[in-house]
C-alpha cells in the first residue's frame, strides 16, 4: 500500500515538472514544414503567467506571450518564401529547440483505405518507386488511427523525411501528388498530413455535432452498421485523428473516400457538411479536392456505387474551391483498391497547379457535364472541360435518355462541335439523360488531355 502511495506521489511530482515545461503539441516538431507566405499559428502548453519567447532562425524576429490560466499559449508568426532548413527556438521556463524546418506547402490527405493504400500494399511499380523515394525536402506525418468520444489537443506522431523506409508506408496518393507538385513548382518543399482509417464512412471524420444538427446527414448516418474493421459513430476519427491538428496552416486537402458511404442517396449533403466544417474549424477557405470512387461492382444493387460517383460529381456545385479527379480508366472493377496510385496522385496534384498555384494552364480535369437541351427528339448535351471530345472506341453505347415514364434507353450518340447529340427512336419527348450509369461502367467519353468524363444522371 505504502509503494503505491509513494508511486503515486512521484507521478505527481513527474507531472508537475512536465506541466511546468514549455511543451508543444506532437504536430510541431523536427521535421516539419511550416507553410510558405503566410502566417502561421504555433501553440503549446506551459505554466499559468510563464512568459514564453520564439524566436525563427529564418529572421532572427523574437514573438512574446504569456501562458493564460489554463496553461494555454499561442503566437501567430509570418513565414517567408519556400526554404530552409531553419530552426525555431521557444524558451519560457525551459527551452525547446526545433531543427531541420522546411517552408513550403503543407497539404492533408485524408479518407479511407484508398488515400491510406501505401506502397508496402502492393501498388504498381511499388518496390521501383521505393527505391527512388529519398527526398529531403518532401515530409511526412502519419496520424495514428484513435477514436475519442471527445476532441483531443493532442496526437502522437513525428514528422519524417521522405526515404524508401517512411515512404513505404505512408499514402502512396500523396507521395506521388508531392513529388508531382515539386517538380512544377521547382522543388518547393512539400509537407503532407496522412489521417486515414480503411473502411470508415465520412460521418465519423466531422464535428459529431454537425452530423446531429443536419436531418439528412443524421438519417443517412443511422443507416451505418457497426463494423469489424472500422468505427462508425458520428465525430470519433474527427476529435482523435483531425481535431488536435486544427489550426496547424495548411494549402488544402486531399480526399479519397466513399466507398463505405456506398448506399447512400445524400452523400453530396455529407461531404459538402464535411468541408464545410473543416473550413469553419480552421477559419480557411482552403481548396478541398477529391477522388471520386472507381467503378466497382456492390451488392446486388446495380446502381449503389454509381449513386456515390454521381453524389461526389454534385458537390464540386454544391461547394466552392472544390475539385475532382475521375479515375474510371485507371481502376479495376473487380479490385476495391485499384493499384495505380501514381496517376491518382498526379491527376490530384495537376488539379492543385491549375487551380491553386496557378502554374499550369493545361485542363487538369476530365469532362464535366454542364447543361441539355431538347429539340424536338434529340438531346444536346454540354461538358465542361470539353476540348477535343472523343469516345474511346469511336462509338459510345453508354448514353440514355427518358421520357415522362422515366424508363432509360440506349441513345444514338454523335459528337459534333465538342457536345454530344443523342437520339433514341424508343423515346419521343427526353425528359432525361444519363451517362456510364452502372457500378461497373468505365466512361468511354475522354477530352483532349485523355482524362475521362464523370458519370451524371440529370433531368429536364
Amino acid at each position: 500500500m505504502k509503494n503505491n502511495i509513494f508511486k503515486f506521489v512521484f507521478f505527481l511530482m513527474i507531472s508537475g515538472t512536465m506541466m511546468a515545461n514549455v511543451t508543444l503539441p506532437n504536430i510541431f516538431g523536427d521535421n516539419m514544414v511550416l507553410q510558405r507566405n503566410a502566417e502561421v499559428k504555433i501553440w503549446g502548453w506551459a505554466n499559468p503567467k510563464e512568459e514564453i519567447k520564439l524566436i525563427a532562425s529564418w529572421n532572427n524576429q523574437e514573438y512574446k506571450v504569456t501562458a493564460n490560466n489554463q496553461a494555454q499559449w499561442e503566437l501567430h508568426i509570418k513565414t517567408p518564401e519556400a526554404g530552409g532548413p531553419y530552426m525555431i527556438s521557444i524558451k519560457g521556463y525551459n527551452e525547446v529547440a526545433l531543427k531541420n524546418i522546411l517552408i513550403g506547402e503543407v497539404w492533408v490527405c485524408s479518407g479511407q483505405s484508398n488515400m491510406e493504400m501505401s506502397a508496402s500494399w502492393g501498388i504498381e511499380n511499388g518496390e521501383e518507386e521505393m527505391k527512388n523515394a529519398k527526398s529531403p525536402n518532401i515530409r511526412f506525418f502519419l496520424v495514428p488511427k484513435l477514436t475519442a468520444t471527445t476532441p483531443q489537443n493532442n496526437l502522437l506522431g513525428n514528422w519524417t523525411e521522405s526515404t524508401p523506409e517512411t515512404m513505404k508506408n505512408f499514402s502512396a496518393v500523396g507521395y506521388f501528388f508531392a513529388k508531382r507538385l515539386r517538380e512544377d513548382l521547382k522543388n518547393v518543399p512539400i509537407g503532407l498530413i496522412s489521417s486515414n482509417w480503411g473502411g470508415t464512412p465520412a460521418e465519423i471524420w466531422m464535428p459529431e455535432e454537425v452530423v446531429q444538427n443536419d436531418p439528412e446527414v443524421l438519417a443517412a448516418a443511422k443507416k451505418l452498421n457497426e463494423q469489424e474493421y472500422g468505427p462508425r459513430q458520428p465525430g470519433r476519427a474527427y476529435n482523435a485523428m483531425i481535431y488536435p491538428f486544427v489550426g496547424f496552416k495548411i494549402a488544402g486537402t486531399l480526399w479519397y473516400q466513399g466507398e463505405s458511404n456506398v448506399g447512400s442517396l445524400v452523400y453530396d449533403k455529407t461531404l459538402s457538411a464535411l468541408i464545410t466544417s473543416w473550413r469553419k474549424a480552421w477559419q480557411d477557405d482552403f481548396p478541398f479536392y477529391y477522388v471520386q470512387i472507381a467503378p466497382y461492382k456492390t451488392g446486388t444493387n446495380n446502381f449503389s456505387n454509381v449513386i456515390v460517383r454521381n453524389s461526389q460529381r454534385k458537390v464540386l456545385k454544391e461547394v466552392n474551391n472544390t475539385g475532382m479527379v475521375v479515375i474510371s480508366d485507371v481502376s479495376d472493377t473487380i479490385d476495391i483498391h485499384p493499384k495505380d496510385k501514381k496517376s491518382v496522385g498526379i491527376r490530384l496534384a495537376n488539379l492543385a497547379l491549375a487551380n491553386t498555384y496557378k502554374s499550369n494552364s493545361t485542363v487538369a480535369s476530365g469532362p464535366l457535364f454542364s447543361h441539355f437541351k431538347v429539340e424536338k427528339n434529340k438531346v444536346i448535351v454540354s461538358f465542361d472541360n470539353a476540348d477535343g471530345l472523343y469516345f474511346k472506341d469511336k462509338k459510345s453505347d453508354q448514353f440514355e435518355v427518358a421520357g415522362a415514364d422515366g424508363i432509360f434507353h440506349i441513345a444514338e450518340a454523335v459528337i459534333k462541335k465538342d457536345q454530344v447529340i443523342l437520339i433514341s427512336k424508343k423515346v419521343e419527348n427526353p425528359l432525361k439523360v444519363r451517362f456510364a450509369w452502372g457500378n461497373t461502367v468505365q466512361s468511354d467519353l475522354f477530352n483532349k488531355v485523355n482524362l475521362p468524363a464523370s458519370c451524371f444522371a440529370e433531368e429536364f
